[in-house]
């Protein structure tokens, strides 16, 4: 069974829908801040689209419930312009197939990443975002989009690092998967952007695969071997002697399955 719930900010219920194995929700409402939508499901593996300016996508919910709040004021500049603005909304959301979670795919796409605390996943955070503007937030990176050619608006939202030459980045998948490769798109607003020349990604297996980059607006394919891992982390990325002090990564995906 599968239930979507709107709710405003108080918890009160405002639309609903379920079925037992899709539920389609089809509501009409000017959004408010705090309002959020409420998935419970006796599945864990989810395809999801929670708005129709969103690509639909996975999710995975290790307690069986997700929340999703609304974005709103500047959180929305990370999105389509007008998105959540107007009055009719479609929310769906299905059981994944035991074929789909069985495949080889990219495990790290969620178009419905949040910034801050989430009972989701794919989860995407880091230790800066530049100036804490939603345009520049890790959740960019796992959003479905690789436009590169510009910065600072959507669909050109990526991770910013604000110049800072330790920054990280961590992907929590939320379960123990199998990955075996991943792939990074850089930013390439040239001259404003500079670029990584080489980085590392840590695994929570306790493994640590260096890399080089290239600057390219190209998906830059990186090799990992098999690992059996809940987190990966980009660390220690050097950036090129460019003189702009702003490389910036417009999506990460990692390949693999779900551990049998």
């Amino acid at each position: 069974m599968i239930e979507i719930t709107t709710r405003d900010a108080a918890g009160n219920a405002l639309a609903h829908a379920q079925h037992d194995y899709e539920a389609l929700l089809c509501f009409d409402r000017d959004y408010a801040e705090g309002d959020f939508i409420e998935i419970i499901s006796n599945d864990r593996h989810l395809w999801a689209q929670l708005d129709a300016s969103l690509l639909p996508g996975e999710v995975y919910l290790p307690g069986g419930r997700m929340t999703w709040r609304v974005p709103c004021g500047e959180h929305r500049l990370a999105y389509r312009p007008g998105a959540f603005a107007e009055t009719r909304h479609i929310v769906s959301a299905r059981a994944m197939t035991a074929g789909e979670i069985a495949a080889r795919r990219n495990l790290a796409a969620n178009p419905a990443d949040l910034r801050g605390n989430i009972d989701f996943f794919p989860h995407c955070t880091a230790n800066v975002e530049t100036r804490g503007e939603s345009c520049f937030a890790a959740r960019n990176v796992i959003d479905g989009l690789r436009y590169n050619t510009f910065h600072g608006e959507w669909p050109f939202q990526s991770w910013g690092i604000g110049a800072r030459e330790d920054a990280w980045c961590l992907l929590d998948l939320g379960r123990e998967v199998d990955v075996d490769a991943m792939a990074l798109t850089l930013r390439t607003d040239f001259s404003h952007d500079a670029w990584w020349v080489r980085g590392q990604v840590e695994l929570s297996d306790g493994a640590v695969v260096d890399y080089p980059l290239k600057k390219t607006g190209d998906r830059q394919v990186i090799e990992l071997g098999r690992h059996r891992v809940r987190w990966l982390r980009l660390q220690n990325m050097i950036k090129s002697d460019a003189p702009s002090a702003f490389p910036a990564l417009i999506q990460w995906e990692v390949y693999g399955s779900d551990a049998k």
